[in-house]
């Protein structure tokens, strides 16, 4: 099922957002949440064979479900986001600041929850505001709820984010996010806005995260080949059923109803004594469809193939891909590869964004421009041969520094600080003074006393 892809929400830099302007985006919206929510039933396990028209009674009708939509999305989101990204910052007032603020929103299940959002919708939203206590609090939204009008410069600067919903009495009620106000609206008595407020970020606080610049879901481009899959599974499944009730051809033989209630029963066929002529004309056989087992296969497995193929995320069930050696391995994983590391350049430019505007609050003890200096590591989240690793990171031994050789192991986090244990170890730091240094949170170095 096809709809138009989701554009971006143009308006001139100077042009007003009026209520009948609001309007019509609104309406917009609304249109593209038709393919949005269809991405969303696929995902959560709604598929178009179940609205298919029921068949007869009589015919087998199963409506099987194979949700590989789901398994792209939740596989890749593992592969791309199960080790949580790290935000890092050169100023240890800023590094701990960045952790404090993590920390007060659970921010690594909210960006689990956005990039999840991204691989399903092709994008994702995250909204900041300041809580009762005056803190910076962060969360993620559905698409489905809220879109960003940008200006029509080649930056696209956000010009105003629009979030809105249903009351308990069905009437729209919402918010317009300006770079220095809210402005919250409804539809009661005609769409009018109500009186604004400061957020005090310096910016529109509402975020668009996306999967990519086309805006496509993980699996948005292999929707025909799930839907087709599970019609070629589900008619197996009805030639199966054929095949266990097929009728029972009976020629020549005269029976009552009891009779057939008795063999249906016992299943069991009994012809009384009959002469040579009538046994030759008795015939008691089933009749049988012609079988398309081997093509049937065929297809699903082509099928199969095309569905991860083309979605670049790699089928981890499947049976010989345990069994590949390394370099077979680093080839089936490099697609998935690709398209993390293309969802994290965008994933990181969302992130950029959010710090700016944090670091812009009166509630933020961070400088304006300490966003600037913000880095991010995205780890693979892969099965680790810790040996392998331990074995590599020895022959680097006299060729890399201490450090690199530690970067190699994935169970070492944080390699400067380990060798900065490793050192306490062996008496070059005393140990004493790196415990004490380390829980007041500051750095200890090799000169340490």
């Amino acid at each position: 099922m096809l709809y138009p892809r989701q554009e971006y929400y143009i308006m001139p830099q100077e042009a007003e957002l009026t209520a009948e302007k609001l309007g019509e985006w609104l309406r917009r919206h609304q249109r593209d949440c038709e393919r949005m929510q269809y991405l969303k039933d696929l995902y959560e396990g709604r598929h178009p064979i179940q609205l298919q028209p029921k068949k007869e009674p009589w015919k087998p009708d199963n409506r099987i479900i194979c949700n590989h939509a789901k398994y792209i999305v939740d596989r890749f989101n593992g592969f791309f986001l199960g080790i949580p990204v790290k935000t890092m910052h050169p100023d240890e007032a800023v590094s701990a600041e960045l952790e404090e603020i993590q920390k007060y929103n659970d921010q690594d299940d909210n960006n689990a929850e956005l990039s999840k959002y991204c691989s399903i919708y092709g994008s994702g939203f995250e909204l900041l505001y300041t809580d009762e206590d005056a803190r910076i609090r962060i969360t993620y939204l559905s698409p489905l709820e809220c879109f960003l009008i940008y200006d029509d410069s080649v930056a696209r600067k956000p010009l105003y984010g629009v979030r809105y919903y249903k009351n308990t009495d069905g009437e729209t009620v919402g918010s317009v996010f300006t770079a220095s106000e809210v402005i919250p609206f409804s539809d009661k008595d005609g769409l009018h806005f109500g009186t604004p407020e400061p957020h005090y970020f310096g910016g529109v606080p509402l975020i668009e995260y996306i999967e990519n610049e086309e805006r496509q879901g993980a699996f948005e481009q292999v929707e025909s080949a799930i839907t087709g899959y599970e019609k070629a599974i589900s008619e197996k499944a009805n030639d199966v059923d054929y095949f266990a009730d097929a009728y029972l051809l009976m020629l020549g033989v005269k029976v009552d109803k009891d009779d057939l209630h008795f063999m249906h029963s016992n299943r069991i066929i009994h012809v009384g004594e009959l002469d040579a002529e009538e046994l030759n004309a008795v015939r008691v056989q089933f009749l049988q469809r012609p079988s398309a087992d081997t093509t049937q296969e065929n297809l699903l497995n082509r099928l199969e193939d095309q569905i991860y193929t083309q979605s670049m995320v790699a089928n981890i069930s499947d049976e010989d891909f345990g069994g590949s050696s390394g370099t077979a391995l680093a080839y089936k994983l490099q697609p998935m590869r690709d398209l993390a590391a293309g969802k994290a350049r965008k994933f990181s430019s969302g992130m950029n964004r959010r710090w700016q505007l944090v670091a812009s609050s009166p509630a933020s003890r961070m400088p304006a421009d300490a966003w600037k200096a913000i880095t991010y590591r995205f780890t693979e989240n892969l099965p680790k041969n810790l040996l392998e690793e331990v074995q590599a990171a020895a022959q680097m031994a006299g060729i890399t520094s201490r450090e690199t050789q530690l970067s190699v192991i994935s169970a070492v986090d944080d390699p400067q600080t380990e060798l900065q244990k490793i050192e306490a170890e062996n008496g070059t730091i005393p140990e004493d003074s790196y415990k004490a240094e380390r829980s007041a949170g500051t750095e200890v170095t090799a000169d340490a006393e």
